[in-house]
């Protein structure tokens, strides 16, 4: 652990706790952190850049970024592919930034068995009650597709035990201010401070 590396941030929880909302707020207040740009096999829409919003790619080059382990995690929806380029990540973190990906939890449990050195952050609703208001909220789901998704989040919070770190997010602002402290005491952590006080020791 070298305290001249960034930090990796997996972010990540049940669909409808706020995933997006706290990864933005969170970035807005720390804009030194860098947001991990996803490679993707679908069109770019309007506005859209290469390497800004997403690697765009065709099938047949994502296909060989998977047979060559150049992916941390990856996953196909609705007929395209979506993954976490690791080139990108290990370049960022050695540069000294810290990059956070905000990320679905299978996802997440996938970047955590290549990447085990990631601090992993789990967003919690403060209950399972206010979970649904949320995705009943978005006005977009079927009764039948809330009751999956509500299995599903129980199904995800019972994987908590694999994370560092439990925010809830009851309050944005609370919760972004609860993960700056969290990055503030990986930073200081003895494994990634020691190498430069050992070479100070060294040079005197």
């Amino acid at each position: 652990m070298d305290s001249d590396h960034g930090l990796l941030l997996v972010l990540s929880g049940p669909s409808g706790v706020g995933k997006g909302t706290v990864c933005k707020a969170l970035r807005e207040r720390m804009n030194e952190i860098v947001y991990s740009v996803s490679a993707t096999t679908r069109q770019p829409r309007a506005g859209e850049v290469d390497g800004v919003n997403y690697f765009f790619k065709s099938k047949e080059e994502f296909q060989q970024m998977i047979e060559q382990d150049q992916l941390l995690e990856w996953a196909e929806y609705v007929g395209n592919y979506y993954g976490t380029p690791r080139r990108f990540v290990e370049e960022t973190l050695a540069s000294g930034r810290d990059v956070i990906l905000e990320i679905e939890v299978q996802g997440a449990l996938q970047v955590k068995e290549k990447f085990p050195q990631g601090i992993f952050l789990f967003l919690a609703p403060p209950d399972l009650t206010e979970l649904q208001n949320r995705i009943v909220g978005r006005g977009t789901e079927t009764e039948e597709s809330i009751r999956n998704r509500m299995a599903m989040a129980k199904a995800e919070i019972e994987l908590m035990d694999k994370y560092d770190y439990v925010v809830v997010n009851d309050v944005i602002d609370t919760a972004c201010e609860k993960i700056r402290a969290i990055i503030t005491a990986e930073h200081l952590k003895k494994e990634r401070q020691i190498h430069k006080f050992r070479k100070w020791i060294k040079e005197v």
